[in-house]
């Protein structure tokens, strides 16, 4: 019958959804997809593989008749009310243990808000993220689920079967409850911008101060994703510099603006890390240069007042790319244990019960930040479960260490030539914090409490005190005036 023809709906057949749905169409499930635009619906059953079950529908009335009980429909549709539209529209269609899945980058306080909207009706509601872009959905994306379980056991084989592959293992896996997979997925998302961010910055020396081309910058990058640095981002720098723009025959990456765009994913994770809190600096800074570059007039403007030199490096270029490779995989890996802190904190004062080891194990293939580094991290993980932060595992530090010096040096040669490298200066400076037995925050606390009052701590004795500052300030001020210059006013 045609009611339960189907074992899947998508709502949303742009480049994400209609790939999905081929993807999940060829591991042997029949996939049926809604979107209004009927050129969409058409297409879709144009591009599905020969022998596979496909259609596309231009209502939803439609699409929900068609599909098997209890019915199991994804959404991939733009984050905000557009969700929340559908949702709507889907409700006096659905029944009571129906399953609705938003794949989208929707923001995790609308995810909650959802999850309890949906579960007063009886529908099962998975917020979820997808990372891989539009081959990714097509081929194997890093899938990160969270919230119902009973959904989760029920979407799973689908899920397993669609999602990227490492060492025969599925790159998809249960986040956690609530809100936790558009939460993973956000975080993902925040340290996929402090990598490239620190992708840019190492271009931007090596452009700069080194003076590389774009045809042995593509080979700089493309020999390092033979390395230590391999991963997704740096193969595909390696190919952006070869590419040439049709219309003038020059290298593309020459001719676009530097003006970087963002859907907000990574200005969530920078507020909501503050929430918490927990510090990620590195995604905050990532966030705040996508920002300055969009002060492209102002930007001019100074660069003409102030008149920036840069001098062309005089040392063996070929030392100073190893130290800003070394300064790069530094870089790269205090983002991820910032990222990764901040899951861990959210998994227990959200209580989401994350599982860190799932996560970067999912994150292995698929998903835009896929590297090596991520399978170094998975070993660490799997022996130690509750590890707050990565730099405190004595492997990782041994990594650290072999990079943390030239990292330093390629921070010096930045800053004596002016070109920016605020994420990698902030990773060095988390760093230093992080490890820093005593910090100045002393004099601080010490400050708030003259000010306002707010008292503090002490180091030998437990409590908590307050001082009459402005007292002692007082009686000093006093005894100075008297013993040193008794001819002076006391104000």
């Amino acid at each position: 019958m045609a009611e339960t023809l189907y074992d899947f709906g998508m709502i949303g057949l742009g480049v994400m959804g209609s790939n999905f749905l081929l993807n999940m169409a060829d591991k042997g499930y029949k996939a049926i997809g809604f979107d209004l635009d009927a050129s969409k619906a058409k297409k879709l059953e144009e591009e599905a593989t020969p022998g596979t079950v496909v259609k596309g529908v231009n209502t939803l009335e439609e699409m929900v008749k068609q599909l098997d009980k209890p019915r199991r429909i994804m959404m991939l549709v733009p984050a905000g009310k557009p969700v929340d539209a559908v949702i709507q529209n889907l409700l006096p269609l659905v029944e009571k243990d129906d399953i609705i899945i938003d794949g989208g980058n929707s923001h995790y306080v609308d995810t909650l808000r959802r999850l309890e909207e949906l579960k007063d009706k009886g529908i099962h509601f998975m917020g979820m993220g997808v990372s891989g872009g539009e081959e990714g959905a097509r081929y194997g994306p890093s899938i990160m689920p969270g919230g119902d379980f009973a959904a989760w056991k029920r979407v799973r084989p689908v899920l397993e079967a669609v999602s990227a592959k490492v060492n025969n293992e599925p790159c998809v896996a249960y986040m956690g409850k609530d809100a936790a997979g558009h939460y993973v997925k956000m975080v993902h998302n925040g340290i996929e911008y402090a990598i490239m961010q620190l992708i840019s910055e190492a271009y931007d020396l090596m452009k700069r101060a080194l003076g590389l081309s774009n045809t042995e910058l593509a080979e700089v990058f493309r020999k390092w994703n033979e390395e230590e640095l391999e991963s997704f981002l740096i193969e595909i720098t390696s190919k952006i510099f070869l590419r040439k723009d049709q219309d003038t025959g020059k290298e593309i990456v020459d001719i676009i603006l530097d003006e970087a765009g963002s859907k907000g994913t990574g200005k969530w994770t920078s507020q909501d890390s503050m929430d918490l809190p927990v510090s990620v600096p590195t995604i905050d800074i990532a966030v705040a240069m996508r920002i300055i570059s969009d002060y492209k007039e102002e930007r001019l403007a100074a660069s003409e007042l102030y008149q920036p030199k840069i001098k062309p490096s005089k040392g063996n270029r070929d030392a100073e790319i190893k130290r800003i490779k070394d300064a790069l995989y530094f870089s790269t890996l205090v983002a991820y244990a910032q990222g990764l802190n901040m899951l861990h904190k959210a998994s227990t004062e959200l209580n989401m019960d994350i599982p860190l080891a799932d996560v970067v194990k999912i994150w292995r293939g698929g998903c835009i930040i896929r590297s090596s580094l991520l399978e170094v991290f998975y070993k660490v993980y799997k022996k130690d479960k509750t590890l707050s932060n990565i730099l405190l595992n004595k492997i990782i530090a041994r990594l650290v260490k072999k990079t943390e010096k030239n990292a330093r040096a390629v921070a010096k040669l930045a800053m004596q030539n002016k070109i920016p490298v605020m994420a990698l200066t902030s990773t060095i400076g988390y760093f230093d914090a992080y490890c820093s037995a005593n910090m100045p925050t002393n004099l601080i606390q010490a400050q708030r409490d003259f000010f306002g009052a707010h008292t503090y701590q002490r180091i030998d004795k437990k409590g908590i005190f307050h001082t009459e500052w402005n007292e002692e300030v007082v009686q000093a001020d006093k005894h100075h005036a008297t013993t040193e210059n008794p001819q002076t006013p006391i104000i």
